[in-house]
């Protein structure tokens, strides 16, 4: 394909501005030449789309199909011109044409089809499946409006719509022509034909699924994926009896209950009413994607008895486990094939990965729901349950607690991840740590009777775009010393090259040049952004990710308060500056998380007003935390805050960007820490706290959270002071009420009290280092160079090797 220089690519950007915008380049706005970019990068990678399709089919290649309810996709512009190899002439088009190349870039929304690091990971596996050229299209649902816009209001959390599609639909491509429909509720009518039973479904209600496909560009490749994204439309757009009678609500209630289905991420399910919407929207994805995946394979090969052998579908976490019944379904009801000729490919199909041991995460449904939305998935639900159940039965000799344990169905209630267990090829944890409690706590009892199907694979991170081209200053620097960009395709034994640099103080303090101005950077778009003034000669230390007590925001809360009253005693203490960071959603009615991010504000707005921290202590809470801002804030950031109770974290992806850019990570031995821990060793970051089995064993023996509180003055006084609050009146004697004694929980459930002591003795640490530049610098280098393994495109190796078993680029 021709390569693209500044003046070809103007001349493209200039014939969409007059082809679909009707305009001239002078007429033109920045939203015009937004989505005239986008097009033209769209049209080049749909050209290479056509090719690898037709490569794939020739081949007949096995192809996987990776379905997942989250893709936080954050910002494709640069993304897409960056992997295509024509960011540079496009900037300079741009530029010549009259516009400012980093205005269009920030115009572009966040595509928020995600809430945290369960949907970026999913976002870089793409990235890396395609890269290594492996035929694969992830699914999932084209949501309207996708995460909440977070505004900050008086300290607290308010949610705001966020209508990504405005600027975000240029990358979209409808296809009509795959719709697919999905049936909801209904009677289920059984007959016999001769020693077939045929089973059907009658007076459902229908919903079409109307895929979007987002085009997906590798680095360095012509090889393209795509992703999949199911618009929900109702087959009546409207009653024109009811309407004509005047009935103008009532005509368009059906369109508007099937296009609630896409249109908010998460729906809240506290109600049955939620309940019931999530499960629909479930469905909804999973039936689209399975007919659309089969129907493309019976046209292919004519048959779906060797489905198995060509597609592979990995579910990423349990919102697509119904992928499960849902292909039986097909393969009985409309193919035509036995139960067990249907379990055989299924099970040999279908691949599992678990993302938390948290109890609360794991899905179970209701059965009256199920039983109602669902009437055949339930059926072929009881079915699998029973045999599963058996199987369990005579693997245990009838040992109820472990058949219990197991069921699919037990106490009125689905259990999704037992299920997925149960139909699934495969089950994996994503660090090592994690998979290792999955097989000897969460699901123990499933690995003893199914060892082979336990899987490990470590997340990773596309470190073409968290590390090449979100810190262009560290990439240069890293080909300079490495000899060229071989890194950006084998992270994993080109970046440890960087070790052999940590004595020339000459690297070093380019390295924290680097640094420094991308701290200067971030202070630019912070002041731009939220009006902060950041002291940028102050320690950046980082906590950013998803609020929820076990991540511990809370934890990092008492010790700036314990400092902060350190310098009210002592105004005069010797005190290296330290801004801390924090930035965090939390679940709409997640009301414990939301009082946590108000005691931020309170916190913040008493310190940040206080002379006696001027140019030495800061707190900012950073609103509406995102994709794109964290391409800002990842190679500014110094310290890498990673302190979850250990056992909790399945793995982190935040740890791993940090890492990459040089941050220095303040953790405990939970999740991907431990194998960071591994490769960086006890000198390259501060480790703390209780380990795994240390937090069980304090936990079994009584552990008493309001002993400690007693016996250390400083924590004593550092919880008095939440419990009074700050300047602004507002008090937080709930929050040390739920440490201390409990509500509704074990007291202090993720042992912040057990952990601070040593939790303030790393921070310690952490500031006696930073004052030595070069040691600092040198513990930096390190981290970089030892983070290839945290590479995506390593992890998309391990699955294509372990769990997937097709060929993918070396």
């Amino acid at each position: 394909m021709e390569k693209y220089t500044k003046e070809s690519m103007r001349q493209a950007i200039c014939d969409k501005l007059r082809l679909n915008f009707g305009c001239t380049e002078e007429e033109a706005t920045e939203a015009n030449m937004l989505k005239a970019c986008a097009m033209v990068l769209r049209d080049r990678m749909n050209a290479q789309y056509v090719d690898s399709r037709q490569k794939v089919r020739k081949k007949q290649l096995r192809r996987v199909h990776y379905m997942s309810m989250e893709f936080l996709m954050g910002r494709s512009l640069m993304k897409n011109a960056y992997n295509l190899g024509v960011l540079e002439p496009m900037k300079a088009a741009i530029e010549d044409m009259g516009f400012k190349p980093a205005r269009i870039f920030d115009m572009e929304p966040d595509a928020g089809l995600g809430n945290g690091g369960l949907g970026r990971l999913a976002a870089c596996y793409l990235d890396s499946l395609t890269t290594l050229e492996i035929p694969a299209r992830g699914y999932s649902i084209c949501y309207e409006l996708g995460i909440f816009k977070q505004k900050i209001v008086d300290g607290q959390q308010i949610e705001l719509p966020d209508n990504w599609l405005d600027q975000g639909d240029a990358w979209l491509v409808p296809k009509p022509e795959d719709v697919e429909e999905v049936h909801f509720g209904g009677t289920l009518r059984e007959f016999w034909d001769g020693d077939h039973l045929h089973i059907i479904n009658e007076g459902y209600t229908r919903v079409l699924a109307v895929p979007c496909d987002m085009t997906i560009a590798g680095y360095e490749t012509s090889h393209t994926n795509s992703l999949r994204l199911w618009d929900a439309k109702s087959p009546t757009p409207i009653d024109m009896g009811l309407f004509n009678q005047g009935e103008y609500v009532k005509a368009g209630e059906e369109k508007a209950m099937s296009e609630a289905i896409a249109k908010v991420l998460y729906p809240e399910d506290n109600h049955y009413e939620g309940k019931s919407l999530r499960l629909r929207q479930q469905y909804f994805f999973v039936s689209a994607t399975v007919q659309s995946i089969v129907r493309k394979h019976i046209q292919n090969y004519g048959t779906v008895t060797n489905f198995h052998e060509k597609n592979v579908i990995q579910i990423n976490d349990t919102h697509p486990a119904l992928v499960i019944p849902e292909l039986m379904r097909i393969l009985m009801d409309d193919a035509g094939i036995s139960w067990d000729e249907a379990w055989h490919i299924t099970v040999n199909s279908v691949a599992y990965t678990n993302h938390t041991v948290l109890a609360e995460a794991l899905e179970r449904w209701p059965q009256q729901l199920m039983q109602t939305l669902l009437p055949r998935i339930w059926q072929i639900i009881c079915e699998i349950a029973r045999r599963w159940q058996a199987k369990a039965t005579d693997f245990y000799r009838g040992d109820e607690s472990k058949i219990k344990n197991m069921a699919v169905i037990w106490d009125g209630e689905v259990r999704m991840a037992n299920l997925c267990i149960a139909g699934g090829m495969a089950v994996n944890g994503v660090s090592a740590l994690h998979s290792d409690i999955l097989r000897n706590d969460v699901f123990k009892d499933a690995c003893r009777m199914e060892p082979e199907k336990f899987k490990n694979v470590t997340n990773g991170i596309d470190h073409r775009r968290w590390l090449a081209e979100i810190n262009p200053g560290l990439d240069s620097l890293i080909c300079e010393l490495t000899g060229g960009t071989d890194y950006l395709r084998h992270p994993g034994t080109a970046l440890p090259k960087l070790d052999k640099f940590a004595g020339d103080k000459q690297v070093l303090a380019r390295l924290g040049e680097i640094k420094h101005a991308n701290k200067l950077a971030f202070a630019k778009f912070a002041k731009k952004e939220q009006g902060f003034i950041l002291n940028t000669d102050a320690i950046f230390d980082v906590q950013v990710k998803r609020l929820h007590e076990y991540k511990r925001q809370l934890l990092n809360v008492m010790q700036i308060i314990n400092l902060y009253l350190q310098l009210r005693d002592n105004p005069n203490m010797d005190l290296h500056p330290h801004t801390f960071l924090f930035g965090a959603k939390a679940a709409p009615g997640y009301a414990v998380a939301k009082r946590i991010i108000r005691l931020i504000n309170s916190l913040a707005d008493q310190i940040n007003s206080d002379p006696i921290c001027k140019d030495k202590l800061q707190v900012f809470f950073l609103e509406n935390y995102r994709v794109s801002m964290a391409e800002v804030l990842m190679p500014a950031s110094e310290v890498s805050q990673q302190i979850s109770t250990a056992g909790k974290e399945a793995s982190g992806t935040g740890n791993m960007k940090f890492m990459m850019n040089g941050a220095l990570t303040i953790g405990t031995l939970d999740g991907a820490n431990v194998e960071m821990h591994q490769v960086l060793g006890d000198e390259n970051m501060f480790l703390f706290g209780l380990k795994t089995e240390e937090v069980k064993e304090m936990r079994d023996t009584g552990y008493n959270p309001y002993r400690l509180y007693s016996r250390d003055a400083t924590l004593h006084r550092v919880l008095d002071q939440i419990s009074q609050g700050f300047k602004d009146g507002i008090r937080y004697d709930d929050l040390v009420e739920r440490l201390l004694f409990g509500s509704g929980s074990p007291a202090d459930e993720y042992m912040l009290l057990a952990d601070y002591p040593s939790y303030c003795d790393a921070e310690r640490r952490m500031m006696a280092t930073y004052r030595d530049s070069v040691k600092w610098n040198q513990m930096s280098l390190h981290n970089i160079a030892r983070s290839g393994i945290f590479a995506a495109d390593r992890s998309i190796a391990d699955y294509a090797d372990t769990i997937w078993h097709v060929p993918y680029k070396k």
